[in-house]
């Protein structure tokens, strides 16, 4: 076989495992900048139903506050009439 082709084969074996070895690495770190991404959105979604349910609880207790103070005047009104 003349050294010409040789010569390219080897070149091409290298060629193609350089080409693979750069896909393989490249998605690899694009795998794990995802599961990363992925990561934060869980923590932001976590941060969000968190915030959802204190907002909750809070206009429960508003309605408490609400409904207090209207007994509070109803006792008022009741003790001035009496």
């Amino acid at each position: 076989m003349p050294t010409e082709i040789v010569t390219a084969l080897i070149a091409l074996i290298g060629s193609l495992g350089g080409t693979f070895g750069g896909i393989v690495v490249s998605s690899k770190l694009t795998n794990y900048r995802i599961e990363q991404l992925e990561k934060k959105v869980e923590k932001h979604n976590s941060v969000i139903d968190r915030v959802y349910k204190l907002e909750r609880a809070d206009e429960v207790e508003d309605e408490k506050i609400k409904v207090i103070n209207h007994r509070i005047d109803d006792l008022e009104q009741y003790h001035k009439n009496n």
